[in-house]
């Protein structure tokens, strides 16, 4: 039984090309970056040639780039240094969503026990917010704005240009969570008004536990991992030279070929959409149009997430829900539930996340064997023969 991997939002496999950088790193140019000798300084020239590619993907100079253990680390460094420059100042104001990633927002509640106030804006039932919100929510003791380019469970792409372009005429500060959206879709920090924005490689074919932070030049970054000089002094520890020449590698080349992918992948994604949507009291979450190139998110009434991903599984087909198994109960996605859906039709989520990998020959299995999955689920479910008795409504 071959494997259907679709779980790319969650990590990707390692592009040949991302492999075939690291090797020189793993063992010939193997030196500390910091060392003064020619070893050391062999490695310190393939560190500041990535910052090179990285800074010109996405446009900005090498020295705005800040090499991280990946998105996690560089969103909680950006807010950090923000909400406590901002603070120095007296503002301690942030504005952010209800939706975005747990980095994102367990950094904020920390905050928040720190004495900072926090405004989470609501997001629309199709994913999305507006920078009309966005202006409306920033206060004179507004420190920060930050709201993710693009969602990683339903795949909407925000209007980051507009909410950028309110913040600098505001004179807020910025920050954007683009984990999902660089190597995707085109981000370019200066035409869209971006101040610090956070990424991660292994979501665009690179090795994992690496990732890189963008800082305007000007904006002061706070140090929180002490110990060295080592990225300026901004993050102490010795770099992770060979994950971030396969970083580099793989960024530069989704850049190259983000025109062709795009339109392989939407072909397949809407493929997608199209036949599960043919699943009776089934929708799709997230915005058709401003969302990501192979993000699928949709809801089936009656079933548990959990339960189709292990059917699913068992037929070589690896997706996601939107639902997590904590502590022994089941809670719907706060990214589900942040759109308005019921508990009872979010516990029924399933992301599909392509790659350029997948075929049309993926898709094919993944309609042949859903509908027969949910089928299976909604025989067996007590809530489902209340639904189709009429004894409760249906919500889909």
């Amino acid at each position: 039984m071959r494997t259907v991997y679709v779980d790319n939002a969650a990590t990707t496999a390692m592009s040949d090309r991302a492999i075939e950088a690291m090797k020189p790193y793993l063992k010939s140019v193997y030196g500390n970056p910091s060392s003064l000798h020619t070893v050391g300084q062999e490695a310190k020239e393939a560190l500041e040639a990535a910052r090179e590619k990285i800074a010109k993907c996405i446009n900005c100079t090498p020295r705005e780039i800040y090499f991280t253990s990946g998105g996690s680390e560089a969103d909680n460094q950006a807010i950090r240094s923000a909400a406590l420059n901002g603070a120095m100042k007296g503002k301690k104001h942030i504005v952010s969503t209800a939706f975005e990633h747990h980095a994102v927002l367990h950094t904020l509640k920390k905050l928040e026990k720190e004495g900072f106030e926090v405004t989470y804006l609501d997001v629309h039932s199709n994913g999305l917010v507006t920078a009309a919100e966005v202006s409306s929510a920033i206060r004179s003791d507004t420190a920060l704005v930050t709201v993710m380019f693009a969602n990683n469970e339903v795949g909407t792409i925000q209007p980051v240009a507009e909410i950028g372009k309110i913040c600098r005429e505001r004179g807020v500060i910025f920050h954007t969570d683009a984990v999902q959206a660089v190597g995707h879709i085109p981000v370019d920090v200066a035409a869209q008004n971006i101040d610090m924005l956070s990424l991660s490689a292994h979501k665009f074919h690179g090795a994992k536990g690496v990732g890189a932070l963008y800082v305007k030049r000007g904006i002061p970054l706070r140090t929180f991992v002490e110990g060295g000089a080592q990225e300026r002094g901004k993050r102490a520890g010795t770099e992770n030279l060979a994950g971030i020449a396969s970083m580099a590698a793989a960024l530069e080349e989704a850049c190259e070929c983000m025109d062709d992918d795009s339109q392989k992948l939407i072909k397949l994604r809407d493929k997608l959409i199209n036949g599960l949507l043919k699943i009776p009291h089934s929708k799709l979450n997230g915005d058709l149009s401003s969302r990501l190139p192979g993000n699928v998110n949709v809801c089936f009434e009656g079933i548990e997430g959990e339960s189709l991903l292990l059917l699913l599984d068992a037929k070589g087909i690896c997706a996601s829900s939107g639902s997590a198994c904590t502590s022994g109960s089941l809670d719907p996605s706060h990214v589900l539930l942040a759109l308005g859906l019921p508990h009872e039709v979010a516990h029924g989520s399933l992301r599909l996340s392509l790659s350029t990998e997948n075929t049309e020959d993926d898709v094919d299995v993944i309609l042949r064997e859903t509908p027969a999955i949910v089928e299976y689920l909604r025989n067996i479910s007590p809530v489902w023969e209340e639904l189709e008795k009429g004894l409760r409504p249906h919500l889909i």
